[in-house]
């Protein structure tokens, strides 16, 4: 067995450590999310709890920690089964795990030998244990369907490949995440009962601490161990006693209300975070010694238990506010008003609605420079510099086309204005074989099996159980020239099958794009703050791709090139971030925008064949094209990724409707942006 880290002595992350430590006293507290860049001791830490874990009664029987009377794989534990105490487990599920593993399946070695039996999965062995899952936001999501329904109901249940099966799985639920890396559902994160944010220090000495302690231990395990045994036992000790001791804990009338209030002001969704609260409060006393929770163990509790269910931009690169929670807190208890924190108005917000006094906004008092200079609001153009700029594409009004491309008095740099993509902009037709996720049809080998299907020469995807049940029932009716699963060397039928029953998985699931969205930041653009809506429309991509776990990169034309503003695989926040400060100006050099969407493209699928792409170019298409470079850009941009969408933002009176000829050109599909408020908002 590998020895493990002492958990106590892991440097720092303090919150971390209690939030392990009191889902080891209050197992009803239900689990920690934890959140945090690489390197933070994160998986150090749950596998250091595990040793220090009471012991847990089960029948002496049992394969797994299933007690007398209990629902175990194989039926009921009789009541009257000898009782013996075996040391907590640490099942980690890891995301190449198959459904069939993680809830069980037809045992394959008995089913051979003509024996019906089901083999138990990893939530059978978790069972009175820790189910530890690395990386969770990355679980396909029919595996974390099947764990929200164990996680809810304490009950696993297996309906598939002719076996029926039910039996008890509650286990303390630990993931970890890169929040980096895309966001987890919501009904998942809520079946966290605690949840922590970890970040690496920032004090040199106690970094040094930790390469000191990390280096003693990779040098000698279990030297580094034995001096640290002492303070584990104790830690052990005290984790005994408070767990004796928590059912005894008094919760005061005026804690709970406390509480309760707390959530109430702070919008928690339904009342699962005020009895985690309550539960944590009572562990966290238990553990100090005392015998009723006193105002402190509440707001230790509270960051805990409330900080992920408090709803915040993921695009915003801020943590929910601290000081937040502490007026939460102080507020008269019982009290559930809504009143507006103190400061008045905050800046703008991320749909792009400013507040009064900031520039952008209606009535806004004008501010030295503001018709021309970086991040003023010029005025809106007239009608006559509308009837100009549509007699030549690249000429906007007088305030967005400035004497020189390079002139910082003439670049707009508007707020984001709401708006929103139609449902069918971000469309992929067919089935891909990409990565999990959640934008497009997916049937890889990620994906979740729901049939069979007879296997093809090519197929490397056999279907075990079903394979096998079609043998044995055709060998039942008599069928001759039956032949086993490893022949699959013998010839294919005319159609292509292979004869007898060798059979194969039929996925179905979703996957995870890669959308390169090609934006154009020209002076026309700014007219009619056309750029000030499609930031709006983007920044709700970016959401959406954070949750569907999509791979973004955005590339931006103006005055007389193509750039990539964001990398594939940079943090959306970040995107989130230049998209707000895009400026508009200058020239509209679209081909050089289709051209280097192309370049990506091509690149991106190069490093992950499986994964499709989709291009989203947004332009007004206002740009003069004599030499037909525009549509050549275009169909080299369609023959490169899966779908192409083009997003016409002109308006106004006089439209020339050049975006759709570049859609046309593509093999794609022309849209317009709509209302925020739309019904069919791309949300």
């Amino acid at each position: 067995m590998t020895t493990l880290f002492p958990l106590s002595a892991i440097v720092g992350q303090q919150e971390l450590i209690e939030a392990l430590l009191i889902n080891a006293v209050a197992p009803e507290v239900g689990g920690v999310l934890i959140r945090g860049e690489r390197g933070t001791a994160k998986s150090t830490a749950v596998r250091a709890l595990t040793p220090l874990l009471a012991p847990v009664s089960a029948a002496s029987g049992e394969a797994f920690a299933f007690a007398p009377g209990e629902l175990a794989p194989g039926g009921p534990v009789p009541g009257d089964a000898p009782v013996a105490e075996r040391p907590a487990t640490l099942v980690e599920l890891p995301l190449g795990t198959t459904l069939d593993r993680l809830v069980g399946a037809l045992d394959l070695g008995r089913a051979l030998a003509g024996e019906h039996a089901f083999e138990a999965g990893l939530l059978a062995r978790a069972h009175q244990g820790i189910l530890y899952v690395d990386e969770v936001n990355l679980l396909p999501d029919h595996l974390v369907d099947a764990l929200l329904d164990a996680a809810a109901s304490g009950i696993s249940r297996v309906e598939r490949d002719a076996v029926s099966v039910a039996h008890a799985a509650r286990f303390l639920l630990v993931g970890t995440m890169n929040v980096e890396e895309g966001e987890l559902r919501p009904q998942l994160t809520d079946r966290f009962g605690l949840g922590v944010e970890v970040r690496a220090p920032s004090d040199p000495a106690e970094r040094a601490e930790i390469v000191r302690r990390r280096m003693a231990f990779e040098s000698d395990p279990e030297g580094f161990r034995a001096v640290w045994a002492s303070r584990e036992a104790s830690l052990a000790a005290r984790i005994a006693a408070a767990r004796s001791a928590v059912g005894a804990v008094r919760l005061p009338e005026r804690e709970l209300m406390r509480i309760t209030g707390a959530c109430a002001r702070l919008g928690v969704d339904g009342v699962r975070g005020d009895i985690v609260c309550a539960w944590a409060a009572r562990a966290l006393a238990a553990l100090d010694g005392a015998d009723e929770v006193t105002e402190a163990h509440v707001r230790r509790a509270a960051p805990l238990a409330l900080s992920h269910r408090r709803r915040r931009d993921p695009l915003d690169g801020r943590a929910p506010d601290e000081e937040e929670l502490e007026r939460a807190l102080d507020g008269p208890p019982g009290d559930s008003g809504d009143d507006d924190p103190p400061g008045g108005d905050g800046p703008p917000s991320g749909d792009g609605r400013a507040e009064p006094g900031h520039n952008g906004s209606p009535g806004a008092p004008a501010r030295p420079g503001a018709a021309t200079g970086a991040g003023g609001e010029a005025p809106p153009a007239s009608r006559a510099q509308s009837d100009r700029a549509a007699a030549d594409p690249d000429a906007t009004d007088t305030s967005d086309r400035p004497p020189h491309p390079e002139s910082p008095a003439h670049v707009r740099r508007d707020p984001p204005a709401p708006a929103r993509l139609p449902l069918d902009a971000l469309a992929l037709a067919g089935t891909g074989r990409g990565p999990a996720g959640r934008r497009a049809r997916g049937g890889g080998a990620g994906a979740g099996a729901i049939d069979s299907r007879p296997a093809t020469p090519a197929s490397d995807d056999v279907a075990i159980v079903a394979t096998l049940r079609a043998k044995l029932a055709a060998e039942r009716h008599g069928a001759t020239g039956a032949r086993s699963v490893k022949g699959m060397d013998a010839p294919s039928s005319p159609g292509g099958e292979h004869p007898g029953h060798l059979r194969e998985h039929v996925r179905a699931g979703r996957e995870g794009v890669f959308l390169c969205l090609v934006v154009d930041a020209s002076g026309s653009m700014g007219a009619r703050r056309r750029l000030a809506r499609v930031k709006g429309a983007l920044l709700a991509v970016l959401r959406e791709a954070y949750a569907r776990r999509d791979r973004v990169a955005v590339i931006v034309f103006r005055d007389s090139a193509a750039e990539l503003l964001i990398a594939p695989g940079a943090p959306l926040e970040r995107a989130a971030e230049a998209l707000r400060g895009l400026p508009t100006g200058g020239r509209t050099p679209l081909a050089a925008g289709l051209d280097a969407a192309e370049r990506l493209i091509r690149r991106e699928t190069g490093r992950d064949a499986g994964r499709r792409a989709i291009a989203v170019v947004l332009t007004d298409g206002r740009v003069a094209d004599s030499a037909g470079a525009v549509p050549r850009a275009a169909a080299r941009l369609g023959r490169a990724a899966d779908a192409v969408h083009v997003i016409d933002t002109e308006d106004g009176a006089v439209r020339l409707g050049l975006a759709g000829a570049v859609a046309v050109a593509a093999g794609g599909a022309v849209h317009r942006l709509e209302p925020a408020t739309s019904s069919r908002s791309a949300a």
